[in-house]
C-alpha cells in the first residue's frame, strides 16, 4: 500500500510488518515497524494483509508467490486500481485456498492519503468488509460497501473515468480564456468560486497557476485507468476523446507530469 496509508496504520498503533519489491521504501518504517524482505515472510507474520500495486501484470506477480505460501484464515485487501477481472480471478484464486479477499482502491491522491480523507470502495462479502473496517477508517474518511469481489473496482473506474474529463475540460477552459484575452489567475479564481468548482478544480489550480507539474497523481496513471474503464464498458462519446487525448499526450512525453499536465499537450 502507499507509504502514507502505512504510516497511518503505523501511527494508529497498529503492529506492522511492511514490505516494497524497492526494499529502499521501506527506511521509514525500520524504526516503529517489522520490515519485511520477503513477500513470504510479511504473509506468514500477518492476518491482514493489504497490497496495493500499479497494474494487472505487478498484482497477478505478487499474488502468485502469496498463493505459495499457507494462507488459510487470512484477509487480503487489494487497494490496487486494476480491471475488475483481474481482480475477480485474484479473489478467486484466494477463496481456493480458504483466503478471503476485498478490493478497495481509493478516491484521492497524495494530501488525503497522508490526511487519512481518502474515500474508500469496497467489493466483498460483508463479513470481510466490517473485518477490515477498524483498519479501513484509519486511512480514509468513509468506506462505501459496494457490494461483492469487483464492485470496489468499478467504482475506482467510474470516479476515475469522471475526473479525467475535469482535468481536461478543466485544462480546455484555462486554454480558452487565455486565447481570448483573460489571465489564468482570473479563470480559476472563477471557476472556484462558481458553480464549476469542486475539490478537483481547486486541488489542481496551484498546480495551473505555478505552471508546474510534479505529480500527485501521474498522467500515465490516468491514462491507465481510462484505458480500463474503456475495457470495462465506457462506450460514450467523450470515451474515444479521453483516449486519445491522454494516450497522445503519453506518446508526446507528458506521462510523468501531473494528471492536470496535460494542459502542456493540449498546448500544441
Amino acid at each position: 500500500m502507499g507509504h502514507p496509508m502505512a504510516k497511518n496504520l503505523e501511527k494508529a498503533g497498529f503492529p506492522l510488518s511492511v514490505y516494497n519489491r524497492s526494499p529502499e521504501k521501506t527506511k521509514d518504517f525500520e524504526e516503529k515497524s517489522s520490515v519485511c524482505y520477503q513477500i513470504q515472510e510479511l504473509v506468514q507474520n500477518s492476518s491482514i494483509i493489504f497490497t496495493m500495486l500499479t497494474n494487472d501484470q505487478a498484482v497477478k506477480a505478487v499474488y502468485e508467490e502469496i498463493l505459495n505460501s499457507d494462507i488459510r484464515g487470512k484477509l487480503f485487501i487489494d487497494m490496487s486500481t486494476i480491471s475488475p477481472k483481474a481482480s475477480e480471478e485474484t479473489a478467486a484464486a484466494l477463496k481456493i485456498k480458504e483466503a478471503c479477499f476485498i478490493d478497495a482502491p481509493v478516491a484521492g491522491s497524495t494530501v488525503p492519503a497522508a490526511e487519512g480523507t481518502l474515500i474508500i470502495m469496497a467489493g466483498g462479502s460483508n463479513d470481510d468488509v466490517q473485518h477490515a473496517m477498524p483498519y479501513l477508517l484509519k486511512i480514509g474518511k468513509s468506506v462505501k460497501h459496494l457490494g461483492e469481489n469487483g464492485k470496489g473496482i468499478a467504482g475506482k473506474l467510474s470516479i476515475n473515468y469522471f475526473l479525467s474529463a475535469i482535468y481536461q475540460g478543466l485544462a480546455e477552459t484555462v486554454l480558452l480564456a487565455e486565447k481570448l484575452g483573460i489571465e489564468r489567475t482570473d479563470m480559476l479564481e472563477i471557476i472556484n468560486e462558481s458553480a464549476s468548482g469542486s475539490g478537483a478544480t481547486k486541488v489542481k489550480t496551484p498546480l495551473l497557476i505555478a505552471n508546474q507539474y510534479d505529480p500527485a497523481f501521474a498522467l500515465d496513471l490516468m491514462l491507465k485507468d481510462i484505458l480500463l474503464a474503456k475495457n470495462a464498458g465506457a462506450d460514450f462519446p467523450l470515451s474515444e476523446v479521453l483516449v486519445q487525448t491522454y494516450q497522445s499526450a503519453h506518446d508526446k512525453g507528458f506521462g510523468q507530469d501531473d494528471v492536470i499536465g496535460i494542459i502542456n499537450y493540449l498546448k500544441k
